[in-house]
């Protein structure tokens, strides 16, 4: 018994990161401007720590191309919210520093593995939420700018399963 609940809960601690970035439900651009900044402002910050805690140059790279694009984004972010007179978040929330905090503890590979993971999981639930504000938003502003933006996260979803493979040294390039 005491095994299958130190299972389930190791189950649970790993699956955090990945339900707390569920996309909120609609709720107009309010919810999706602070969807989209604490995404940026999350994915910047990981991006940093993998500059420190990563074994592996690709992943290295990754994330410095991560920090700047979501940097840039947030940038851009701020001035269509501003437009519409929408206030962009200038810190993580609460739960999105949850979120991080794990990562703080990881270094080289259990970090590449889990960054890596993050990654893929994080940019599929962004460009859902992207999708559905570039087709069904109430602001044109920011569905041109949510659409604009689902390239770049297309583009980074495609890298961190590109890097996916090579974590785990099995015949790296048959699983694509």
């Amino acid at each position: 018994m005491k095994k299958i609940l130190l299972a389930l809960s190791a189950c649970a601690i790993c699956c955090v990161p990945v339900l707390a970035q569920t996309p909120p439900p609609a709720g107009g651009p309010e919810k999706f401007v602070e969807f989209a900044a604490q995404t940026d402002m999350m994915e910047a910050h990981l991006g940093q720590l993998a500059a420190d805690q990563a074994a592996k140059d690709e992943v290295k790279t990754f994330a410095q191309t991560i920090v700047a694009d979501h940097t840039t984004d947030y940038q851009q972010l701020a001035t269509v919210a501003g437009k519409a007179n929408l206030t962009v978040p200038k810190g993580l929330d609460a739960a999105h520093n949850k979120m991080i905090a794990p990562f703080e503890k990881l270094k080289g590979a259990n970090f590449d593995h889990r960054y890596v993971q993050e990654m893929i999981a994080g940019h599929q639930k962004a460009i859902l939420e992207y999708k559905r504000e570039s087709e069904s938003g109430e602001n044109a502003d920011i569905k041109a700018y949510a659409n604009q933006a689902l390239p770049v996260l297309q583009k980074h979803l495609q890298a961190a399963q590109d890097l996916q493979p090579a974590k785990g040294a099995k015949g790296a390039k048959s699983s694509k």
